[in-house]
């Protein structure tokens, strides 16, 4: 394949960026940025903006990975908790409100469960409670599940320092279930069709459930072996001593990270659990992770370098993050809807805004690289044979 000639900066701008795979960094900060832009609000609107950025996002910049098929099960993952937060007030009662829906038999308790009520009157204000708090929680999923479809976790692993070298072979391992589980559907479906399976729907399903996991986890082992055979977790020698310091610093990093995330993406907790929190824990795990990957010694083929693309997915995300703050210190009432009295959802300018800077990376990602490239049509030919 030829270079593509050097071009001035204006004429360059007319031609679109060559196919290639984005470094994976950028989509999982990218789709985090999301996913805390979706922990500051309940606004249904705003979520349902976060959820059609992300698809639009992962339909445009995907590639025929199997781990991109995976993005529909988080999908599916999503409806399933809303439904799910939805019936939990239903059953363990949602009356308290001024609007009664419904009312359903209610059934009597114990003493011992005072406090709890199954079923009785269902109130339209606890009904939309369960509703915004579950489309949030359902929207966080879907943003980790565009960072799986779109990120390459084989190559992610490649970026992982050397302290979490071993845990992230085994993540990546694990990671190619799902996906495989995908893959392994469509082609046993396929498959069925070519013999003329007659079973359909519940009874179908042994006939597709057994070859499916049989297929995934066959080729998760064969992943597993061939990773082995190239070296993968492979270690230096390294006293007991520092082992259990560098555990010790991994391990209480990464929960002072989870924790500082968790403060950061929930409005409602101290001030101390958000950045105070995320800063301790980043500043731990990295003196763990540079302790431990001094044990670990590693080339490179190919290092994934970060471009301008890379850059600009990134700066996209922490934007939309930033302008959502923003939106939360300025204007709190219109990412929180109010339930008492009950009002409708508003759709303000700011966090609209700063969610759709969340979907530049649709065009300002270079197109993915695409392993099966369709077949060239055949020409074929008008002309008449000459008569024998």
């Amino acid at each position: 394949m030829t270079a593509r000639p050097s071009l001035p900066p204006l004429a360059a701008l007319r031609f679109p960026p060559l196919p290639r795979a984005l470094h994976p960094g950028a989509w999982w900060l990218w789709a985090l940025a999301l996913a805390t832009a979706a922990g500051r609000t309940t606004n249904p609107l705003l979520l349902a903006l976060i959820l059609a950025v992300c698809g639009h996002v992962v339909v445009r910049r995907r590639g025929d990975a199997p781990w991109a098929l995976a993005f529909r099960m988080y999908l599916l993952l999503g409806a399933f908790i809303v439904t799910g937060r939805v019936v939990f007030r239903i059953v363990f009662g949602g009356g308290q409100g001024d609007i009664v829906l419904f009312t359903l038999p209610q059934i009597p308790l114990p003493a011992w469960a005072a406090g709890i009520r199954l079923f009785g009157p269902v109130a339209a204000e606890q009904l939309l409670g369960g509703f915004y708090d579950g489309l949030r929680l359902a929207v966080m999923v879907v943003c980790v599940g565009a960072a799986n479809a779109l990120a390459n976790p084989k190559r992610m692993l490649k970026t992982l320092p050397g302290a979490l070298y071993e845990i992230g072979t085994a993540v990546v391992v694990a990671l190619t279930v799902a996906p495989q589980l995908v893959e392994s559907v469509q082609r046993v479906r396929r498959a069925r069709r070519l013999r003329a399976g007659g079973r359909k729907g519940p009874r179908a399903l042994r006939g597709i459930l057994v070859p499916v996991l049989e297929d995934a986890l066959n080729r998760s082992l064969a992943l597993a072996a061939a990773m082995a055979s190239h070296g993968y977790g492979r270690t230096g020698r390294i006293d007991p001593a520092t082992r259990l310091i560098t555990g010790l610093l991994v391990i209480t990093g990464l929960l002072g990270i989870c924790a500082g995330l968790y403060g950061v993406m929930d409005a409602t907790t101290p001030v101390y659990l958000g950045a105070p929190m995320l800063t301790a824990g980043l500043l731990v795990a990295v003196a763990g992770f540079v302790l431990g990957g001094r044990r670990l010694r590693r080339s490179r083929y190919r290092p994934d370098r970060w471009r301008a693309g890379e850059l600009a997915v990134t700066f996209s995300g922490i934007a939309a993050a930033t302008l959502m703050y923003l939106s939360s210190q300025v204007d709190p009432a219109g990412l929180y809807p109010s339930l008492t009295p009950l009002t409708w959802p508003e759709l303000s300018a700011l966090p609209a805004l700063a969610i759709l800077v969340g979907a530049l990376p649709a065009w300002l990602a270079p197109p993915p690289a695409l392993t099966q490239e369709e077949p060239e049509p055949v020409p074929v030919s008008t002309a008449k044979e000459p008569a024998a």
